[in-house]
């Protein structure tokens, strides 16, 4: 439990009502009790402060005089509940110390203080850093290396030649330093291209559970500090991601594409190999990117939802286009001849 004082202090924030008020947890507007710290980042949730329940609330300074509970007043609530969220986090902090039914070869490089889970298996030239966790299954190849703080959860797979930075979170059963997807066709079928690189993480890079980050066919695929990865999501063959980079779920990015800093890729995006896109771009969701992108700014494709009715309609309507596109120009030249005339 902490007093809201106390977490006023140190976040750096300013406060309204009981500096002795106990909070124990946190809880959204509707559900959180009188022993329970909210947050209201989102208008759309702006009813709900008039009838909470909280003992205090984050929330900006132009809502203060709103609120009927204590308050922690920040310029960005959602950042100071993010921050704030790490002191209720309930995650188990295993002991160090490998279990013993994890397989480490005395080849590997392990410090003190890495904590290794049951089943997990370790490979000859693995160097863990100081503080790593390795959860149950989790397989870390030849000459792969964890920093510091690294965190892998369970199943995930790290093949050979994969660098982490320090304090990255890799999320259950995902996979880094598969093959990329490389085959010349030949007379008699598909031959395969051996992949040669590896993959590269900086620091505090969050993987989410069940994404690929395949390793580079002769260069790395690289991922820099900051960048958030969200499940299910497909990084191909030397791909690179710039910094703070952030990749909702089930986006696709095909191989040696280049991402800048600071870019968002809304879930479901498609992104075709060898393509560029540069700093500060927002992909919406399901867009397909089909070519580079050079200047910063929103892009979208696709079709929003419209009722079933509508949108048969529109299909059809659709499907006509290049034909009403060739009736109009020969309207247009024909209306050209008769001024000329």
């Amino acid at each position: 439990m902490y007093s809201l004082a106390e977490l006023a202090d140190r976040f750096g924030l300013e406060f309204t009502g009981d500096a002795n008020t106990g909070l124990t947890g946190l809880a959204t507007l509707a559900d959180a009790g009188p022993a329970d710290l909210a947050f209201l980042a989102n208008s759309k949730y702006l009813s709900q402060l008039d009838s909470t329940r909280a003992g205090a609330v984050i929330l900006s300074q132009a809502l203060v005089e709103r609120c009927p509970v204590a308050c922690l007043i920040a310029d960005d609530p959602y950042v100071a509940f993010a921050r704030i969220s790490a002191l209720y986090d309930k995650s188990p902090r295993p002991a160090a110390g490998a279990h013993p039914s994890a397989s480490v070869s005395p080849q590997a490089d392990v410090h003190p203080s890495a904590s290794i889970g049951p089943n997990v298996v370790v490979e000859p030239g693995a160097v863990l850093a100081e503080g790593v966790i390795l959860a149950a299954g989790v397989y870390v190849g030849h000459n792969s290396h964890l920093g510091a703080g690294t965190r892998v959860m369970p199943n995930a797979v790290i093949h050979h030649d994969v660098r982490l930075g320090e304090r990255c979170v890799i999320h259950a059963q995902a996979v880094l330093g598969a093959d990329g997807f490389g085959f010349a066709q030949g007379p008699e079928g598909w031959e395969r291209v051996c992949q040669l690189g590896g993959v590269r993480l900086g620091d505090r890079v969050e993987i989410g559970a069940g994404t690929t980050v395949d390793r580079g066919t002769l260069g790395h695929t690289v991922i820099a500090d900051g960048v958030i990865i969200d499940n299910q999501v497909q990084v191909g063959h030397n791909c690179r991601i710039g910094k703070n980079t952030a990749i909702a779920g089930c986006t696709g990015l095909a191989g040696s594409t280049i991402i800048g800093a600071g870019c968002t890729l809304a879930g479901g995006v498609g992104v075709v190999g060898h393509v560029e896109i540069c700093d500060n771009v927002h992909v919406t969701g399901m867009t397909m990117v089909t070519k580079s992108i050079t200047r910063a700014g929103s892009y979208s494709s696709g079709t929003p939802m419209t009722s079933t009715r509508d949108w048969k309609r529109n299909a059809v309507r659709f499907s006509q286009l290049d034909s009403i596109q060739r009736r109009l120009a020969a309207q247009e030249s024909r209306g050209k001849n008769i001024d000329k005339g």
